[in-house]
């Protein structure tokens, strides 16, 4: 019973200093959601060269859409006449960060995190693809342009009033899509603060390199959303993990699964899911050698304890909000039909 408690206390803490950033972030992805619309992406990636490589995956960086729903935009924008190696760097880029995974890596894991988490994934993205764009190009009959058909309730969706798309993208569509993957990382995490001792990671898995590619062979077949894997990394790292090892992690739980894997091959094809796979796996492996030599170096803390935090009160309160809105966006519309239906 006293592990159970001392789980649900980490759950609660994590939770309350994750909320007010997460809440924000949940309102920016509404905003990103109305006014970068999916037309505004396909419309600049389109074409082939250098430009659309590095926009897709700039584009990418910000956008709220993990593994599993960037799939269907990925394809769209393939059908839009995106070239393979654009549509390989928004595929690399989009599901490892966003605004709202941005505000919680750096009220988890600090400053550092937050700035060199999304710096990664924009040079994942230009580097894997690049090596599309070179060792997989597109070929003349593979051109695919004509739109993709819109359909109806996206017409009448966006007939609706600015700020209701916004509330209704920020607070129900995104919580529905990340809600189940957030409270689970949020037990594992508190579970693994509770049962594990604080030098287990560094002791059973060793330090450096070796931790980096148990860290990565844990991350590539499990699917983790970019904001659920946050809390897993921080209790991780208070564990003895290194920065280093705790960022492939980060990188290659939102970036690849099976179901992912699957449908790449499926939209742009064998060579460029090889691709896309060691780029992943390559480029994580060197972010965490280059952020553990930046720890290294400048002898900061691993987790920055001097970040800014919002008083108790409020963590508290947006802690108790959060919960009710991912409860309503996964439950809400759900019970609310089934009482219409009575």
């Amino acid at each position: 019973m006293a592990i159970v408690l001392e789980t649900l206390n980490g759950f609660w803490h994590t939770l309350s200093d994750m909320a007010p950033y997460l809440i924000f972030g949940f309102f920016m992805a509404g905003v990103l959601s109305v006014f970068i619309s999916a037309s505004v992406v396909e419309r600049h990636l389109g074409g082939s060269g250098f430009w659309p490589v590095f926009k897709a995956s700039l584009f990418g960086v910000p956008l709220p859409l993990c593994s599993c729903s960037v799939i269907p935009v990925a394809t769209s924008i393939r059908r839009q006449g995106s070239s393979k190696a654009a549509t390989t760097s928004f595929l690399l880029s989009t599901p490892q960060t966003g605004v709202d995974s941005i505000l919680v890596t750096y009220s988890l894991l600090g400053p550092v995190f937050a700035i060199f988490r999304p710096l990664a994934a924009f040079l994942v993205g230009l580097i894997g693809g690049e090596a599309v764009e070179i060792f997989a190009p597109d070929d003349d009959d593979e051109s695919q342009s004509g739109s993709a058909a819109g359909c109806s309730c996206c017409s009448l969706e966006n007939r609706k009033p600015q700020i209701y798309r916004i509330l209704r993208h920020g607070f129900i569509t995104l919580p529905s899509d990340i809600g189940k993957e957030l409270l689970v990382g949020l037990l594992i995490a508190g579970g693994i603060g509770t049962l594990l001792p604080p030098s287990f990671f560094s002791d059973y898995i060793g330090t450096g390199f070796a931790a980096m590619l148990v860290m990565m062979l844990l991350g590539v077949p499990v699917y983790v959303c970019a904001t659920a894997s946050i809390p897993i990394a921080a209790a991780m790292i208070s564990k003895g993990v290194s920065p280093g090892a705790a960022l492939v992690f980060l990188m290659t739980g939102p970036a690849t699964n099976a179901a992912t894997i699957a449908a790449i091959w499926k939209t742009i094809g064998r060579r460029e899911t090889i691709i896309y796979l060691m780029t992943v796996v390559f480029t994580a492996l060197g972010s965490g050698v280059l952020l553990d030599l930046f720890f290294e170096l400048t002898s900061l803390p691993a987790i920055s304890a001097s970040r800014w935090m919002p008083p108790l009160w409020m963590r508290q309160t947006s802690a108790v909000a959060l919960l009710a809105i991912i409860a309503y966006a996964l439950w809400g519309e759900k019970l609310r039909s089934l009482w219409k239906q009575d």
